[in-house]
């Protein structure tokens, strides 16, 4: 249960844990290019693949609501964020000075970035894990400072527009007197803080709710180091307690407090490794261009984003929309009513890119039609295993077991503007099952029946759907491009 009184709660929190000496901004080498680490965030080990299978499965679709449905009425912040992902890719980012290493799951749904905070930082209904959750530590970082209220960027994560007008004119940021001098810290200085006319300064803690969790702290100014290059004064999410969550998050979405905005990328790409839940993690790298990168990169295709809703839920202005003129299976073209295509004024429709999704996710009236040609194309090869569908909340399922060669029909997303992506069968088919004589497809369902309409994003594209696919987020030139590539 949340205190009654989260303000002064978060903050005694984290002024007990931290001090806030003045920042320091290193003079960073001029670079072009930035290069990341990424790292497959594997699912907890199961004996049993089908409840792995199940629970990537239940996380994509618990994810896949909240992006479709998100409350921008919850707490203080709007800002769409992802329970723990199974089947995520993950960076290590450093902040602090000196630096200290963080990882967070990279999102492209969401724009806050945010880390476990302090040693006090609490995860409840957090999977266990064989080591400890890191935790950034303020007081170790000589670049630590609470954001106050009347900072721009306090408006970054919280939704209302006169929040600054709140903020008593007459009053002054908040003074913190260091006393050296106290008996009972011989290692640490003592924080005092003075306000003038009592008024309240920071930046409000904020709260955000998801899917099925939640992360709740205050918002602090860092320096992030990068190879060959630091940023001071970069805003994020000093989250002191979490529920379902417990590494951080990194959202790249296209909100101004996401990693891309604040450093004014042109430009981030990265290649996903092979999404074998049962195989050795493997990693890749997260490419970050600083400056330049206007041409195409060759042998990639290109599609259009989308611009963002100007009405409706404002939580649909970080995701990245794209439009589709169709899809087919084996060559045949899926009828699919173009409501659900192309993203209309409100964001209701249309195609989302969301690297923190594991299995893609399909509003009913385009998934139907698209398993419904599949089964065809395949059902009197393969025999279908109903049951298995409803242990693992995917559809269709097979037997493949004493086939001697299996194969599936292409799918292909034919997006606005000529780009195809054309699938190969292991990014929307998994192989289970101790003999691998099951397989599924990884493709899941939410939302009603055609005469219900469309909520939110139709198709949410998930990051196993583009495993060996090199992808651009094309910045300056607004688009989205892709090609096959071993990763």
């Amino acid at each position: 249960m949340m205190a009654s009184s989260p303000s002064i709660l978060l903050l005694l929190i984290y002024l007990s844990s931290s001090t806030l000496p003045s920042l320091v901004s290193p003079s960073p080498p001029s670079t072009d290019h930035i290069t990341i680490s990424l790292d497959q965030h594997k699912p907890p080990s199961s004996q049993d693949p089908l409840e792995t299978l199940a629970q990537v499965a239940k996380s994509s679709l618990a994810r896949a609501k909240h992006l479709k449905k998100p409350n921008p009425h919850t707490s203080s912040s709007s800002t769409p964020l992802s329970p723990q992902s199974y089947g995520g890719y993950s960076i290590s980012l450093r902040f602090g000075t000196p630096p200290q290493p963080i990882p967070f799951i990279l999102d492209t749904g969401s724009d806050l970035v945010w880390f476990p905070c302090t040693h006090r930082y609490l995860c409840r209904d957090c999977p266990k894990a064989s080591k400890p959750t890191p935790s950034f530590i303020p007081k170790l970082s000589h670049s630590s400072k609470l954001i106050g209220c009347r900072n721009p960027k306090c408006l970054w994560i919280h939704s209302s527009p006169d929040l600054l007008s709140r903020c008593d004119k007459s009053c002054h940021p908040p003074h913190y007197n260091i006393n050296h001098n106290n008996p009972k810290f011989s290692n640490t200085n003592t924080i005092v803080r003075r306000d003038t006319n009592n008024c309240t300064q920071l930046c409000p803690p904020y709260l955000v709710l998801y899917g099925s969790g939640s992360t709740g702290g205050v918002l602090l100014s860092e320096t992030l180091s990068l190879p060959g290059k630091s940023y001071p004064d970069f805003a994020l999410g000093c989250s002191l307690f979490s529920s379902r969550a417990p590494s951080g998050i990194a959202g790249f979405g296209r909100g101004p407090a996401s990693l891309p905005s604040q450093l004014r990328l042109t430009k981030f790409s990265y290649c996903l490794v092979s999404h074998r839940f049962d195989a050795a993690n493997k990693s890749s790298s997260l490419d970050l261009a600083i400056s330049g990168g206007t041409g195409k990169t060759p042998a990639t295709a290109y599609t259009k984003f989308l611009p963002n809703p100007t009405v409706g839920n404002p939580a649909f202005g970080v995701y990245y929309y794209l439009a589709l003129r169709r899809i087919s299976i084996g060559g045949v073209q899926v009828k699919i009513a173009a409501k659900y295509l192309s993203p209309q004024p409100d964001g209701n429709g249309g195609v989302i890119v969301d690297s923190g999704t594991t299995f893609t996710v399909m509003e009913g009236p385009v998934f139907e039609p698209v398993a419904r040609e599949f089964v065809k194309q395949v059902e009197n090869r393969y025999k279908r295993l109903r049951g298995v569908e409803g242990r693992v909340g995917l559809s269709p399922c097979f037997n493949v077991s004493g086939a001697k060669d299996v194969t599936f029909p292409k799918l292909v997303l034919h997006f606005k503007g000529g780009a195809d992506m054309e699938l190969p069968s292991p990014n929307f088919i998994a192989f289970v099952g101790r003999e691998s004589d099951v397989v599924c497809m990884t493709v899941s369902t939410v939302g009603g029946d055609e005469g219900e309409g469309v909520s939110g994003p139709a198709v949410i594209l998930g990051n196993h759907l583009m495993q060996n696919f090199y992808v651009e987020y094309d910045l300056m030139n607004n688009r989205f491009g892709f090609r096959r590539q071993v990763c």
